[in-house]
């Protein structure tokens, strides 16, 4: 099987394929299309609390050296969007970061990133992929430059908080002194966000800040299941809030003050409102990708704010963040940027954006959810993987590429959108959207509808659709 890259990187496990050997295939691989495009420079590498993370990082880096590149490589294991703030301050040609984000531990991932800061687009991740292909058939050659050059270390720890510092009003959180939870669930997120909040008036308690490559048996992921800890915590501290980013940070996950975790949705259009209302200065509409909830439609519309949807990716996002045509972007799986930061999503950010709403309204998430929903009508959205035999899958595919059914489970259909998926819109404003994995036989079934009760009813509805 050749080497892809996904919407994040490439990924694989650790010693099967992802192997110091196919570090310095990609590596090479990289630099020679880059090379093409923008003539040598720098590039930042970093690398995240993964098994062997800091020693592919360093490979990268010596290979680049061979290769008559400049690298700047991170001291410590570093957040991802801290590492999409040194490209571009330190005017790199990109970023190759060492990091499989919140997939199990077994993997290890090497993400792209271009002289922007951003994940690189589709077009330079297949040139990528067609030259490692080239690379392995014998039909391309990359001559080595013997520089001897060695890597420049560097933390980018102080600059990247400093950063915030001109997005996120601290003074508010600073005067409304609130007791917090932190679970950067043993990865790169330690002493970044529960730094930047203890600087700031905070009280922080941790769980899960140091490193573990096992990440506790568990992905890395900011999900309800693997913030039970942390849940507790805030329960019987009788905290304010709990916050929590994946192994790379580029994710949030929030418990509220009473126990209940927060979907990633709700906390969008509630970061959505806030902005609106905080910000009133800042011009410009909100971007979703098809897959996140229509909340933020509801949102944006009472706002008077126009909305961009885009394919499932975060560099989608990410254009509209260059092109200033947004003062939010946000991806149902957790992802989030605004307006004059970088086309990256950025737990941190996200977290602290969160807390700043909370001291700025001295209400709970949940009050504001209720708020939210009494303004602009209670939406629920979720998302299953289904896995498919070989059978299954070529019936669904035929299924979801002929012309849309006049109804699905009773409800009729009204608009189809094939953006990315086939996303079924019904009469009521429920939708579902499915999306097969590139990577595995799996169809991810996304649900959205006015009811937690009816949510139920329409993710069986759709595992009906997709396996009948």
């Amino acid at each position: 099987m050749g080497i892809t890259f996904g919407t994040s990187g490439w990924r694989a496990i650790i010693a099967d394929e992802f192997t110091m050997e196919n570090v310095r295939l990609v590596t090479r691989a990289i630099a020679s299309v880059v090379k093409e495009t923008s003539g040598t420079g720098a590039f930042i590498v970093g690398y995240d609390t993964r098994f062997l993370s800091e020693r592919f990082a360093a490979v990268c880096a010596q290979e680049l050296a061979e290769l008559g590149f400049e690298s700047y490589l991170t001291t410590r294991e570093t957040p991802t969007p801290a590492i999409s703030y040194a490209i571009r301050t330190k005017k790199a040609l990109g970023g190759i970061n060492f990091t499989a984000s919140h997939n199990p531990p077994q993997y290890n991932g090497m993400k792209l990133s271009t002289a922007d800061g951003a994940p690189a687009l589709p077009e330079t991740t297949k040139a990528v992929e067609q030259r490692i292909a080239e690379l392995q058939a014998g039909t391309a050659r990359i001559d080595k430059t013997a520089t001897g050059a060695k890597a420049t270390e560097f933390n980018p720890l102080e600059d990247y908080l400093a950063d915030l510092a001109t997005k996120i009003d601290f003074d508010k959180i600073a005067k409304a002194g609130l007791k917090l939870a932190y679970d950067p669930l043993w990865g790169t997120g330690r002493g970044y966000l529960d730094e930047v909040l203890r600087r700031n008036g905070s009280e922080v308690q941790t769980v899960h800040d140091f490193r573990d490559v096992l990440f506790g048996g568990y992905s890395p992921e900011p999900s309800e299941r693997n913030l039970a800890e942390m849940r507790q915590l805030v329960l019987d501290r009788k905290l304010a809030l709990g916050v929590a980013t994946d192994g790379d940070a580029d994710r949030f996950g929030f418990i509220d003050r009473d126990g209940t975790f927060v979907s990633a949705n709700h906390v969008l259009a509630l970061v959505l409102d806030y902005l609106c209302e905080s910000r009133p200065d800042w011009t410009g509409g909100v971007a979703r990708s098809v897959a996140t909830t229509h909340l933020l439609d509801k949102v944006a519309a009472r706002h008077g704010r126009e909305v961009f949807e885009t394919p499932v990716g975060f560099k989608f996002i990410g254009e509209l963040i260059n092109a200033d045509k947004i003062i939010l972007g946000g991806e149902e799986s957790a992802g989030l940027t605004i307006k004059g930061h970088f086309p990256e999503k950025d737990g941190i950010l996200a977290c602290l954006l969160v807390v700043e709403m909370v001291a700025a309204r001295g209400a709970s998430l949940g009050e504001m959810i209720e708020e939210l929903f009494r303004k602009d009508g209670a939406l629920y959205c979720e998302r299953v993987g289904i896995k498919l035999t070989a059978e299954v899958k070529d019936r669904l595919q035929k299924r979801l590429s002929a012309d849309a059914p006049a109804s699905i489970g009773g409800r009729r259909v009204t608009d189809v959108n094939r953006m990315d998926g086939v996303k079924y819109i019904f009469d009521d404003g429920s939708w579902i959207l499915l999306r097969m994995s590139g990577t595995e036989p799996v169809v991810r079934c996304y649900a959205e509808t006015h009811t937690k009760k009816d949510l139920e009813v329409l993710l069986e509805t759709s595992t009906q659709f997709v396996l009948s």
